[in-house]
């Protein structure tokens, strides 16, 4: 998966009620103050596809692959992150950010490590190759407003281990998101034009002026919320991870958990992520 290597990777913090509970960080944005209660709390780089002296040098590793997950050489817990990931175009005006365009959207794994203490989030995001991951079937925007072939589309995910599958994240409508359409893409706007080094957040704004303002992102727009066994369970060597989006109004959740026990994913409905653990 080399075709995005030339695109801008950008994460979103918060945007799923409750998630953030779930993945131990809220101490992490205790500092952090939304206008409104409701808001995501910030976003952070993934990937950048050039040097920025100002950011870790880690974040220009290349770290997205649409079939494994490669495990951190340090002994920390990692955790799969169930997401919606959009391809957007990125508009600018005398060097500001002045449009998102999603054209495309797929299911995304912002596959993070779990530890206490980092001082930004980004440091949790990208530890090398193969630590983040994208679909290679993408599904075509046709809007992204209500209305629009998103309305129809729900997001579910799943551990298989010891053969057994395991519901990972909850299954959930995409109209679930805090910030979704036209909200969401003001708020990125904003954001990234007016986000500051602060606390676990970075002066995103400075960093994609020295990319030389990409014309492109992958942005993943936030987690959603774990089941019990996936907020207790960590990744580990051999597992399988399945993100998947699919359409509820054409298929149901049982179609898609049979996909998955019976290796089979013919729906062109569906935008599926599998990825093995290897370390």
């Amino acid at each position: 998966m080399d075709k995005y290597r030339d695109f801008l990777g950008l994460g979103i913090a918060g945007n799923f009620a409750l998630h953030l509970a779930q993945a131990g960080e809220l101490e992490d944005f205790k500092d952090v103050i939304t206008a409104d209660e409701a808001a995501p709390k910030g976003m952070f780089p993934f990937y950048l596809p050039k040097i920025v002296k100002e950011a870790k040098e880690i974040l220009n590793i290349y770290p997205l692959s649409s079939s494994a997950i490669k495990l951190p050489k340090e002994n920390v817990n990692v955790q799969a992150e169930p997401e919606v990931g959009l391809i957007c175009k990125l508009e600018y005006t005398n060097d500001k950010l002045t449009k998102i365009i999603p054209t495309h959207f797929g299911a995304y794994n912002d596959c993070s490590i779990r530890v206490a203490g980092a001082s930004k989030i980004s440091d949790k995001k990208n530890w090398g190759d193969s630590s983040k991951g994208l679909s290679n079937n993408l599904i075509k925007i046709d809007k992204f407003s209500e209305g629009g072939v998103m309305d129809g589309y729900s997001i579910c995910s799943f551990l298989k281990r010891g053969g057994e599958v395991h519901a990972y994240g909850e299954d959930v409508e995409l109209s679930g998101y805090s910030y979704f359409y036209e909200k969401l893409l003001d708020w990125m706007v904003v954001q990234i034009n007016e986000q500051k080094d602060f606390g676990p957040l970075e002066p995103l704004s400075q960093y994609i002026s020295t990319c030389k303002n990409p014309s492109d992102a992958v942005i993943s727009i936030g987690a959603t919320r774990y089941t019990p066994y996936g907020e207790s369970t960590f990744l580990k060597e051999s597992d399988e991870v399945f993100v998947v989006l699919y359409n509820h109004t054409k298929l149901s959740l049982d179609d898609v958990i049979k996909s998955i026990e019976d290796d089979s994913f013919e729906s062109a409905d569906m935008s599926i992520l599998r990825q093995k653990v290897i370390s």
